[in-house]
């Protein structure tokens, strides 16, 4: 019989400690700011919050130097509020998605736009466009609930590609946890990306991405040759 493989669990850091946040989920809710809905050709109306994934082991930690993406020439950055949970339940209220968090942070939800929108025009899933290797680069996670409003920002060597506030996301935090508690059970160890601001593009190769959050520390990558 073949050896059973030893897996390690992937982790993410916590701010201000030696431990590490295990990873369980990821989960990520599409069009949260009515600026990238309209840049993205979409109308920015409230309907009901929509959900993709990614892989447990494509969390990326900050100062880390990646590999550019394989089949693809439209690498975009997408900078995001991510949320991460301790507690257990299903069908949960607004109220009571506060009890749920355990600390939050700054992630980039990287994608690769050609696959999305082939496989859009296509009618295909967004698995290989969403959930490759090191899609999910995120920074420690700052203890406690994330505030309902703060800047957030994205650059690229440098110069400032993304800009909003967390206040302008359609649907709030609270929201986001209930609405995806209603499609799943909910369990210590997810993470939530909360939807990015206007101004998403292009990295190249060579370049480095910072993203942050105010309050927060920040996450910066960087993409080889």
């Amino acid at each position: 019989m073949p050896k059973v493989p030893q897996l390690q669990q992937p982790a993410i850091a916590i701010s201000g400690s030696q431990q590490l946040f295990p990873v369980r989920r990821i989960y990520c809710v599409g069009r949260n700011y009515a600026e990238h809905v309209r840049e993205m050709g979409n109308d920015p109306q409230r309907d009901l919050p929509f959900f993709f994934s990614k892989p447990a082991d494509a969390v990326v930690g900050s100062g880390r130097r990646l590999p550019f993406p394989p089949r693809t020439s439209q690498l975009h950055h997408e900078v995001e509020l991510v949320v991460a949970l301790h507690g257990r339940g299903a069908n949960l209220a607004g109220a009571d998605a506060g009890a749920m968090i355990f600390g939050h942070a700054v992630g980039i939800d990287l994608t690769r736009r050609d696959l999305q929108a082939e496989a859009k025009k296509a009618g295909r899933p967004w698995d290989m466009a969403k959930g490759f290797d090191h899609s999910a680069p995120i920074g420690p996670l700052k203890l406690g609930a994330p505030p309902a409003a703060g800047a957030i920002s994205l650059t690229v060597d440098g110069e400032v590609r993304q800009q909003g506030d967390l206040r302008d996301m359609i649907w709030s935090v609270a929201e986001i946890i209930a609405a995806l508690s209603s499609y799943v059970e909910l369990a210590p160890g997810d993470l939530i990306f909360t939807g990015t601001p206007a101004g998403v593009g292009p990295i190249e190769r060579g370049q480095t991405v910072r993203g942050m959050i105010a309050g927060t520390e920040p996450i910066e990558i960087t993409f080889e040759e």
